[in-house]
């Protein structure tokens, strides 16, 4: 990087931007002085790196290879995938084998398609089967449902969608057409049941994905109600990016002798340059912030903040000094998050301002820098968010903001 294109209003680049910013600042002054250490030192880079293969990865199956329907295996060429990731190569053949399934894998791994195409042939092969699918967000369940239907083109599968913030009108009368997927997070599936628009005992199919961030936004008690009404004899899938205790506590009674697939590779990760930005004493925040936007090359930027609150006051500010930003936080109507998700998508807005558990599960591509405006909880959720960025083999630069005052 560059660093002289971030030379403003007299700061010093290289010790507002390098990665030399000294441990003794950050152990003195910083809180979370571990985390701090670790971004500083370029341990993230590393890490990251040391999950991947040193090798070049060379798949041990074709699509083709699989027992799969000539019709979906149509629908993965038209879809544009060529050879399987590494999950994918591991964890299709044993869950077309009907096995129930582990897999540690991180977003942008593939894992979405490792466990959607054998379930859709399996739909395919039996109309009588049903699959349940249960995330943690609206936008990663968003996500699912768009995969599932390029994967089950033509195939005459349905599906229903299940998530808050919109009307529960339409999703009864999808239901009552007894869809072969559900797709829903656990607040509105727990409605749903609770009302009896949803028997989970009509499920032989059920996929937990991203388990850990929903253990971690408090729904492990939801998930444990769900699998207290699934049906004895069921396929059960679970995907997580760590395994702690409470995820633990979920897998004993939710999976039966499962295969396990560790996948712990964010494929572009090493694409991604990673710098701090040190606030200087009596140099305001948001101004740093709109001097870096305006720099070149910040065409497409995914900015972090702390709280929904304190999110949407920093979209508003940025609106109100011309740039083109919008916001996804848990105080927006899934319309809405939806609406600013596709202009982001589209171009139509530079920057896109998010909560951690709004982010969850999103995959945008050309992603040109992720901003950490706020510090996040833990390093994990540092991986997570710089993850979006670097993908699909290009280049990411991330950025993270220290304050003296934390």
């Amino acid at each position: 990087m560059d660093k002289r294109r971030f030379s403003n209003r007299g700061a010093n680049p290289r010790r507002s931007f390098g990665r030399g910013f000294g441990k003794r600042f950050a152990q003195k002054i910083m809180p979370n002085s571990e985390l701090i250490g670790a971004i500083q030192a370029g341990r993230a880079v590393n890490e990251i790196k040391q999950t991947q293969p040193e090798a070049e990865f060379i798949p041990q199956n074709k699509f083709e290879d699989f027992k799969i329907s000539p019709l979906v295996l149509e629908n993965i060429r038209q879809k544009g995938y060529t050879t399987p990731t590494p999950i994918q190569d591991q964890a299709i053949a044993p869950i077309i084998e009907g096995r129930d399934a582990i897999g540690i894998a991180n977003t942008g791994t593939g894992k979405t398609a490792a466990f959607l195409i054998p379930l859709v042939d399996k739909v395919f092969r039996n109309k009588a089967e049903r699959v349940l699918i249960v995330a943690p967000t609206h936008e990663l369940v968003l996500q699912i449902q768009e995969e599932l239907r390029a994967f089950a083109k033509g195939l005459g599968i349905y599906s229903a969608l299940c998530i808050g913030g919109v009307g529960m009108g339409r999703q009864i009368s999808q239901l009552r057409q007894n869809p072969h997927f559900v797709i829903g997070t656990p607040g509105r599936l727990k409605d749903l049941i609770g009302e009896r628009n949803l028997q989970l005992s009509q499920f032989h199919n059920v996929v937990l994905d991203e388990a850990d961030r929903m253990v971690d936004i408090g729904f492990i008690n939801d998930i444990k109600y769900f699998i207290s009404l699934l049906p004895q004899v069921r396929q059960s899938l679970f995907f997580s990016a760590t395994i702690s205790g409470k995820v633990k506590e979920i897998l004993q009674k939710f999976v039966k002798n499962p295969v396990t697939i560790s996948v712990k590779k964010q494929e572009t990760a090493e694409n991604i340059e990673q710098e701090t930005i040190r606030i200087e004493p009596g140099y305001n925040k948001i101004d740093k912030l709109h001097d870096l936007l305006r720099q070149e090359g910040f065409d497409k930027v995914l900015i972090f903040g702390r709280t929904k609150w304190g999110v949407q006051k920093l979209t508003d500010e940025l609106i109100r000094r011309g740039f083109k930003a919008g916001a996804i936080h848990g105080n927006k109507r899934q319309n809405q998050r939806q609406k600013v998700l596709d202009a982001f998508k589209s171009n139509e807005i530079q920057i896109l301002l998010a909560t951690d558990v709004a982010s969850r599960g999103l995959d945008i591509p050309d992603v040109s820098h992720v901003i950490n405006y706020d510090m996040p909880e833990s390093y994990e959720v540092y991986v997570h968010r710089i993850g979006r960025t670097g993908r699909a083999d290009k280049k990411g630069i991330a950025l993270t903001f220290l304050e003296p005052n934390g």
